[in-house]
């Protein structure tokens, strides 16, 4: 007896679920989702893909029409419920006239406040843990920039106000049900703030991976 492919990922793609998965990717590097190097880089997997296992990676951390966010990217190693408790590690983060950063295994507090001016900070959330399930970070730009970068499953609300700025919303999202909930909420005045989604590194590197092995069997047909 032919044994039952794993929940559908061994069965064998068609064209059209390529191109379906092809016009996600257009879509998404359309938003701004995608860096035009990442797009070309994942359709060229996409038309390489023989089965849906290989293709469901490709728009795991990108939203697909009829499909639940929460169920796009792969919780947090260990489930989000190891990650939230812990006492903060950081409660600020100023930069005036030079910058900072708070990325890796780092805790943040449940209300973290950032300001730059003239200046700039970069807020990683992508290896952080949590003080509390419900966290508010407010972030003040005054000519200069804060960017706040979170991973696919993370629920992340966005708030802020831009006066002759730019406060970005695009990376708000739902994330997985047990995720915390991140607020990001301030001001920028003749500056920026920016709220992306990225891949964390393990991700990032597994996909590397895949996109090399469908090439090293690209080559061997």
């Amino acid at each position: 007896m032919t044994p039952r492919p794993q929940d559908g990922l061994e069965m064998r793609a068609s064209d059209a679920e390529r191109e379906r998965i092809a016009d996600v990717l257009r879509e998404a590097v359309a938003e701004g989702r995608l860096t035009m190097e990442e797009f070309d880089e994942r359709l060229d997997a996409a038309y390489r893909a023989r089965t849906h296992g290989e293709l469901e990676p490709l728009v795991r951390d990108l939203p697909v029409p009829g499909r639940p966010a929460a169920d796009l990217a792969p919780a947090a190693e260990g489930g989000w419920a190891e990650r939230i408790g812990s006492p903060p590690t950081s409660r600020t983060g100023i930069a005036i006239m030079s910058g900072f950063q708070r990325k890796g295994a780092w805790t943040v507090a449940r209300r973290f406040t950032s300001f730059v001016f003239w200046g700039g900070g970069e807020i990683d959330l992508r290896e952080a843990r949590f003080e509390d399930r419900d966290t508010v970070i407010r972030c003040f730009a005054i000519m200069g920039g804060l960017q706040v970068t979170a991973p696919p499953d993370l629920d992340v609300h966005v708030s802020g106000v831009g006066i002759m700025g730019a406060f970005d919303h695009s990376g708000a999202g739902d994330g997985a049900p047990d995720s915390p909930r991140v607020t990001v909420t301030g001001l920028a005045l003749f500056g920026g703030v920016a709220v992306e989604r990225k891949l964390r590194k393990e991700e990032r590197k597994r996909l590397k991976e895949e996109r090399k092995r469908l090439r090293l069997e690209g080559g061997e047909d």
